[in-house]
């Protein structure tokens, strides 16, 4: 029987990690797969606070874990499979393996939809991205793209322009999901190209371990050129990691943990932190503040029911 299980080992569940360890809670983190969320794709992370001169986004997962497990917590590899939220303890299948605790906090973050082509997959981190806030400052003069039509392209797109000498923005349809707000403002900006009914079919260049062109593919008359740009910024959407609590837990229509206060949910005991609630600001000091919240949340709970 665990005090706490946490769900996810990115920013939201490592710092969660450090302080339900240091409350003496014990706590057990399951990594999930893919250890260290979407931090562990980005190269360098310059805008965290407390280095000055930036840090490598793997490294910064890697010593809050260090400093986690320094205070007691536990890490379990293995993506939960399965739960049962229906009673308390919960119960939850780590791939085979059934686990019980009494509170959980769910930091399992959201996955970033890419254009799956495999040369995009090799760049990502280096110089393919799904976050403008977090890489724009490294495309100061340079040749900026952004697929997308919703309201995330947009803003996305208009944001670049602070730094990009140019912003392509490449859409597959000819009209556009954003709303009409975002769209004019974006329309407005001098420095933002439409390129419609196009898709990217290629990056380049994976040799060479970085972004300096794509293939693009106009969707109407079939016709293909390249293009040279410095920084591709795929803006299509977020998937919230919430599909084991389908029918459990409160979940908007795209799938993220609807919040009742602070960091609980609809069920007494469970706690969400990071992007799998956060579809607004998805930062890692967002995410770790949320973490922090979390954990002192089901400190206080636990207090109160006397563990």
């Amino acid at each position: 029987m665990h005090n706490v299980v946490i769900i996810g080992s990115g920013c939201a569940g490592n710092t969660a990690a450090i302080y339900t360890a240091r409350a003496g809670l014990k706590p057990l983190v399951i990594q999930g797969r893919e250890a260290g969320g979407q931090l562990s794709l980005t190269t360098e992370v310059e805008n965290f606070p407390g280095f000055p001169e930036g840090i490598n986004g793997p490294d910064l997962v890697e010593n809050m874990k260090k400093q986690a497990e320094k205070f007691g917590a536990e890490y379990m590899h293995g993506a939960v499979i399965e739960a049962d939220l229906s009673q308390r303890p919960f119960r939850l299948n780590i791939e085979g393996d059934w686990i019980e605790t009494r509170t959980l906090i769910i930091a399992s973050g959201a996955k970033a939809r890419w254009l799956d082509l495999p040369s995009e997959q090799k760049l990502i981190g280096h110089g393919v991205s799904s976050c403008a806030t977090c890489d724009g400052f490294f495309y100061r003069e340079k040749e900026i793209m952004v697929i997308g039509g919703g309201d995330s392209a947009m803003e996305e797109a208009n944001f670049l322009t602070r730094f990009g000498r140019r912003v392509a923005l490449v859409h597959r349809r000819d009209s556009f999901r954003a709303s009409k707000i975002m769209l004019e403002r974006a329309k407005a900006n001098p420095k933002i190209e439409f390129i419609m009914n196009t898709a990217v079919t290629e990056v380049h260049d994976v040799e060479q371990n970085i972004v300096t062109g794509v293939t693009l593919k106009n969707l109407v008359t079939g016709e293909t050129w390249r293009r040279e740009v410095d920084g591709l910024f795929v803006a299509i959407g977020h998937i919230p990691n919430t599909q084991v609590f389908e029918g459990q837990l409160d979940l908007d229509p795209d799938g993220y943990i609807v919040s009742h206060g602070g960091a609980r949910t609809n069920i007494t005991g469970v706690f969400h932190a990071g992007d799998v609630q956060d579809r607004v600001y998805r930062q890692a000091i967002t995410a770790s503040g949320a973490g922090c919240m979390a954990a002192i949340e089901v400190e206080r709970f636990l207090e109160a029911e006397g563990h």
